[in-house]
Formats: C-alpha cells, sequence, structure tokens
C-alpha cells in the first residue's frame, strides 16, 4: 500500500510532523472562530491553492459541524476574488458531489 503524502510525511521527517501537529492542535483549540467557521476558512485557503486532497479531508467536517450546503459554497466562491477561478474549477465539482452524497 502506497502512502500518502501526510503518511509520507510523518515517516520521513516525524520531529517535523510532530510539530506541524502540535500547530494544527494549538489552532483547533484557540477560540476566536467557532469550529464550523475554522472548517469553511480551511475549505476557502486549499481551494485558493486547488488542493483537492485537502478540501476531501476538511469538507466532512465542515458538514458535521453543521454547515450548509450554500455555506461552503459561498467559502469556496470568495476564492475568486484571491486567486480566480482556477481553483474554484478543480474544487466546486469535488464540494457538490461529496456534499450531495453525505
Amino acid at each position: 500500500m502506497e502512502l500518502s503524502p501526510m503518511e509520507l510525511f510523518q515517516k520521513e521527517a516525524p520531529e517535523a510532523a510532530a510539530a506541524f501537529n502540535g500547530l494544527i492542535q494549538a489552532l483547533i483549540a484557540s477560540e476566536g472562530l467557532d469550529q464550523k467557521t475554522k472548517q469553511l476558512i480551511y475549505i476557502a485557503m486549499k481551494t485558493a491553492m486547488g488542493d483537492e486532497r485537502a478540501v476531501r479531508a476538511h469538507l466532512p467536517m465542515a458538514k458535521g459541524l453543521g454547515a450548509t450546503r450554500e455555506e461552503i459554497l459561498d467559502a469556496v466562491l470568495l476564492t475568486l476574488t484571491v486567486s480566480g477561478i482556477s481553483g474554484v474549477l478543480k474544487v466546486l465539482p469535488l464540494i457538490v458531489e461529496m456534499y450531495d452524497k453525505q
């Protein structure tokens, strides 16, 4: 079985991976934004980057925290003003398919 990029990162750079995981946990624990809003922001940032793998990971989390289809679509569409249409076109079909299946 082939390792995912994150598994490979953890295998090849365990100290850096542990530090990165600690950063993620600290960001999750911060109280400035609620968890649903944080997931919507992650989806928007990852859409802007065209990172389908990350969007695939964060969409179920956002939905599980109560994010509606419309909220997720708004987060995706907001990236148009920052990074243009490329990320939206790459991620939008995935968002629609995944949201409607779950």
